[in-house]
């Protein structure tokens, strides 16, 4: 295969993951809209909503969880292609789009699947609530109330669509940056052709 088809596939396996999970965030989005960014009359029902939401999310197959994994995976696997022997827009671009990439997957294992665990258990603070082996060690003291908990899940995921959004951004950046530099390219031997055929001609 050659480097730029290679470059291009590893893209792919780059962009698709992260469009993967946008979409996901996306169909999470009426769900944390009423707890998040408005205030609704009867907002104690979108928190009902919400939590038992993510209580049918915890309770999927373990399939669903393996395929996350792999789609991550995907994701980094693209990211190692593009990095190996890399050039200058390669560091640029690839490089800050892998610190973002791994900021949204500190905030997923961090925020949103310790949300997934805590919403499921229904301790909210409340350790004597949680049953046994539901909670580690270091996880107490680290339980808020159940609003907050929940305000913080939906912001979680918020957080996270913004910094896929700048993964797309950047990959964007890269390729026009690299589109502009084969045209730049093509227009300086079209004119050294041109200037090759006029020597000639002078012959």
């Amino acid at each position: 295969m050659a480097p730029g088809a290679a470059n291009n596939f590893a893209q792919f396996m780059v962009v698709g993951p992260t469009c993967f999970f946008l979409g996901i965030l996306f169909a999470q989005l009426p769900y944390d809209y009423n707890v998040l960014w408005t205030t609704p009359t009867d907002v104690a029902s979108y928190f009902d909503i919400l939590e038992s939401h993510i209580k049918f999310l915890y309770a999927s197959p373990p399939i669903v969880s393996r395929i996350l994994n792999l789609a991550i995976g995907t994701g980094i696997l693209g990211f190692l292609i593009k990095l190996f022997k890399p050039n200058q827009a390669n560091m640029l671009f690839d490089g800050a789009s892998l610190v973002l990439y791994m900021a949204g997957i500190t905030v997923y294992l961090t925020n949103i699947v310790k949300g997934f665990r805590v919403v499921t258990a229904g301790i909210y603070g409340d350790l004597d609530k949680a049953s046994p082996g539901e909670v580690t060690e270091e996880d107490q003291g680290d339980y808020i109330s159940r609003e907050d908990t929940l305000r913080v899940f939906a912001a979680s995921n918020t957080i996270l669509a913004l910094v896929l959004v700048g993964v797309l951004v950047l990959q964007a950046g890269q390729w026009y940056a690299k589109r502009a530099e084969e045209k730049e390219i093509q227009e300086i031997e079209r004119l050294a052709e041109e200037k090759k055929v006029a020597g000639k001609k002078k012959l």
